[in-house]
């Protein structure tokens, strides 16, 4: 093999497992080969190595003296992947001869693999991350959508545009799952009618393994190809399939590439048909009754629940639903009837719907909201499936979700900190002694390394605003947008209506007053997808875009369209503070202002989710003290006014309160006090551990008994 040969394939074996996507250093060789095609490619190496001849590659990486460290970058995969000192090692006991499987509808590694829509996703994803980090065996099933997520548009009235483009598995991280034959690893899965081949495709993302399937197979009609096309697409029968592809496909999957999994983890209701199917299979396998083989599965499954609102969760129709269950039911050897009825709320009533969530719940033994609110709000919620006891004693506990670190810090914190934490510092995530040493960092090294990250932010948005002009025509502002010494909020999720990204526009004339004020201006940059069929959060996004518009708010307010994981990692890298303005209870936990902490940010928040248990006064703003009114509108309009009396009366004359070199010193030391109390609780490597002792471990050893609400 030839030098330019051998270069060029440890690059390719970098750009194929997604390892690099949290390595900062590795992330710049592949940037810095071509920058430009780097952003063309949203920061994607496999198709950057394919638009990049390989003698050109290699010129490059002479000219830019690149070798030692493309050598050293694989040369540290290798020992990542080899590694036996982690502590899964010491930890995981059983999981590491039979891993878990951890079953999501969405799965967000990185923006050049768009097989997710928001924070569900990219939760998953992360989780993945940590599982990875702490050699915890793992492998993920999840469905390749060829068409991705929605590309959102906004038009010259400010309308979300919803957009398709097809993905070419060419130039994505997956590579065929093969059997011994070198064969693509394919089966079916039984429709009403019919049968759809599926195929299987591989992801690595560090130590963890994910597995997609594709019904892109020849054997299928064009119909059923489309069935994997996109993401939370289509009608209910469109779902309900997808949902068996996710869910039998995938335990199928696993026996397929001779995976024996310990535990069956599901990270939302989706894939809930996963429980039936692997009922099927230990009835056929190990001769088991129907009934012992539910328990078996139930003993050994684990349920995350991440919805709030019983609306937010599927409900098929019966008649939809039964032909849809017939094949698993004749599999499992039970009545039709009952295997509806697991599935309903009601299961005396035939015609009642069938719900995904209430199977998963009656089947597994371990279920869990992801913050404490949250699982309280779940307990409350699903009462009514366990009569005879009180609320309290419903079986449902909370395991707060986190963050990976590594993929959401910017690489001038983690220098910062492994300046002042120690060189090793992030294999501590999770000890709150760790960041105590926050308090040794200078403000000033704190606050300068802040405002880089901040004018990067503001230099990211000014180019998306310009692209957007450009492709509407539109002539540039009078002045340039957003400004480097203005404290900079962050509004940036899902667009749904209960997340309320409009809550300050019900007075507009106070919003002038907050944004436009002479001696503490305010700016807020936006971002966020609405899903193509809610109009309501279409209408907020255009309310939000058409601000712009207004005299008083131009290059005050900015909406980012397209919002991404690359969009969300530029905000929660540079933004001062982060609002989020939930009506509660309905955020179940909001990770995205875990992300803030890391990067020196602060959160300003409604009482909701993770912030209801991890704000104490001092760490960032709340926004009201957590009350609830019975009328939302009466709700939503407290809620406002609340957060324009903290935005006014605490985060604004805080972060313009400066002593004489120009620090903000107490809101410097409030960002420390945010890092000291915060970061060791809502990190994905904590999570991934809760998870290993409260739910795998006791699953994988088969006990009956459910995690104690907590």
């Amino acid at each position: 093999m030839t030098e330019i040969d051998g270069t060029f394939q440890k690059l390719r074996e970098l750009a194929r497992n997604l390892w690099w996507s949290w390595q900062p250093d590795i992330r710049a060789i592949f940037r810095e080969l071509d920058p430009e095609i780097w952003r063309i490619v949203y920061h994607n190496p496999v198709a950057l190595l394919q638009r990049i001849n390989p003698d050109e590659i290699s010129r490059r990486v002479r000219d830019l003296e690149m070798q030692t460290r493309i050598n050293q970058a694989h040369r540290r995969l290798k020992q990542y992947l080899d590694g036996c000192d982690s502590w899964g090692t010491v930890h995981a006991g059983p999981l590491l001869a039979f891993p878990v499987a951890y079953f999501s509808a969405e799965f967000g590694l990185h923006q050049s693999l768009p097989i997710y829509s928001g924070g569900l996703g990219v939760l998953a994803g992360d989780h993945l991350k940590s599982m990875s980090d702490l050699g915890v065996p793992v492998v993920g099933v999840g469905l390749l959508y060829h068409q991705g997520y929605v590309h959102q548009l906004i038009d010259e009235n400010g309308w979300q545009q919803d957009l398709y483009e097809p993905i070419a598995a060419s130039e994505l991280p997956v590579d065929p799952v093969r059997d011994a034959e070198g064969n693509q690893v394919r089966f079916a899965v039984e429709l009403p009618g019919r049968q759809v081949w599926v195929k299987v495709w591989g992801v690595a993302a560090g130590r963890s393994r994910l597995l997609l399937l594709d019904a892109r197979d020849d054997a299928n009609t064009p119909e059923d190809q489309e069935l994997t096309a996109r993401l939370y697409g289509g009608d209910q029968e469109t779902r309900i399939q997808q949902e068996i592809l996710l869910g039998v496909g995938g335990f199928r999957a696993l026996g397929r590439v001779g995976i024996k999994p310990s535990v069956l983890h599901l990270n939302e209701g989706h894939s809930a048909f996963a429980l039936l199917e692997r009922a099927r299979e230990i009835v056929e396998h190990q001769g088991l009754t129907p009934q012992a083989a539910l328990r078996e599965v139930a003993a050994t499954s684990v349920f995350t629940t991440h919805t709030p609102v019983e609306a937010g969760h599927d409900h098929f129709r019966a008649d939809l639903a039964s032909r849809h269950l017939e094949a698993l039911a004749q599999g499992l050897g039970l009545p039709l009837s009952e295997v509806m009825a697991l599935g309903s709320e009601t299961p005396s009533d035939p015609a009642a719907p069938f719900c995904p969530t209430v199977l998963a719940l009656k089947l597994t033994r371990r279920t869990n909201g992801v913050s404490a609110l949250h699982g309280r709000v779940s307990r409350k919620m699903w009462h009514h499936l366990y009569p005879g006891g009180p609320e309290e004693q419903v079986p449902i506990g909370h395991i707060t979700n986190g963050v990976h670190v590594r993929t959401w810090l910017a690489a001038d914190m983690h220098a910062l900190y492994v300046q002042y934490l120690g060189p090793r510092w992030l294999e501590s995530l999770s000890r709150p002694e760790l960041w105590s040493r926050s308090e040794r960092i200078p403000e000033a090294e704190l606050w300068e390394v802040h405002q880089v990250l901040k004018a990067r932010l503001l230099t990211f948005v000014r180019r998306r605003l310009a692209d957007r002009r450009e492709r509407l025509g539109l002539p540039d502002p009078l002045q340039e947008p957003l400004h480097p010494e203005v404290l900079t909020l962050g509004f940036a999720r899902r667009f749904a209506t209960y997340k309320r990204a409009d809550i300050l526009f019900q007075d507009l004339d106070r919003l002038d007053r907050l944004v436009n004020h002479p001696e503490r201006p305010v700016q807020i940059v936006f971002a966020g997808k609405a899903h193509p069929r809610d109009t309501g959060g279409k209408t907020l996004a255009q309310k939000v875009a058409n601000l712009e518009r207004d005299p008083r708010f131009a290059g005050k307010i900015v909406f980012v369209e397209n919002y991404s994981m690359h969009v969300g990692r530029q905000l929660v890298q540079g933004v001062d503070v982060w609002l989020n303005a939930p009506r509660r209870p309905l955020e179940a936990c909001g990770t995205s202002g875990e992300k803030c902490i890391l990067n020196g940010a602060l959160n300003c928040s409604i009482l909701d989710g993770w912030w209801a248990e991890g704000y104490d006064g001092a760490n960032g703003f709340a926004v009201g003290s957590g009350e609830i009114h019975a009328e939302p509108e009466i709700q939503d309009e407290r809620d406002g006014l609340a957060l324009f009396e903290t935005l006014e009366n605490e985060v604004a004359p805080l972060y313009y309160d400066r002593d004489a070199t120009g620090l903000p010193l107490r809101w410097l030391q409030r960002v420390k006090r945010g890092m000291r109390t915060l970061a060791w609780r809502y990190n994905a490597d904590r999570m991934v551990m809760d998870y290993v002792r409260e739910c795998y471990l006791p699953a994988a050893g088969g006990e009956t008994s459910r995690m104690p609400s907590r």
